[in-house]
């Protein structure tokens, strides 16, 4: 079985990022955006998902977060996707209940090859540390977009808003380290049509 990696560098004129990811990991995540919060979610995704992420970015904070989350979110779009290669032998579909306190998040993946992202969350606070609020639903949208999957998200129920935003992250590592699993016994694409790229 290859190695299931992917390296990542993306430069503009408002980010530079560079990322790696290993779907076949141990949880070790060395993350560096510039935005504590997301940081503390990017790490939950590696440690839940047993993946190792390495990140560095830099951006124009000056002005604000969005261009840092979001690009950060297209790279490791693509770096699972990239990652995955041609999909075979993987069991595809995922999915995860997290609690967190109050919170109870659900997700579930499907690395379909199509991307699409259904994702149910309300927050009341307009700020999680230096990170907008409502760029925690954007960046996973954008994840889902560029890593070709099928993403379903919802929080259930919650007050806290860092505790559901946590949950969250925390089901999307977990779902998506049950979709990219390897199945005993399955050498090929789990689907009919007979490729998960196109």
């Amino acid at each position: 079985m290859a190695e299931r990696q992917a390296q990542i560098q993306r430069q503009t004129k408002e980010t530079s990022i560079e990322l790696r990811l290993n779907l076949d990991g141990a949880g070790s995540a060395d993350i560096d955006s510039g935005i504590g919060f997301y940081d503390h979610m990017l790490t939950h995704i590696a440690l839940h998902g047993r993946f190792d992420l390495h990140l560095r970015a830099q951006g124009d904070l000056h002005i604000d977060a969005h261009h840092c989350v979001e690009d950060i979110a297209i790279c490791l779009g693509r770096a699972i996707d990239q990652a995955l290669g041609a999909r075979g032998g993987i069991k595809r579909m995922g999915s995860a209940y997290v609690p967190m306190d109050e919170a109870l998040a659900r997700v579930v993946i499907d690395l379909s090859g199509r991307a699409y992202a259904v994702i149910s969350a309300d927050f009341t606070t307009p700020m999680l540390g230096r990170m907008p609020t409502d760029l925690v639903i954007h960046a996973l949208e954008t994840i889902a977009a560029h890593g070709k999957l099928n993403l379903h998200a919802a929080v259930l129920y919650g007050r806290n808003d860092h505790h559901k935003a946590e949950a969250l992250f925390k089901a999307f590592g977990r779902a998506l380290a049950g979709a990219v699993a390897l199945e005993p016994g399955r050498s090929g694409v789990p689907s009919t049509k007979g490729t998960l790229t196109e």
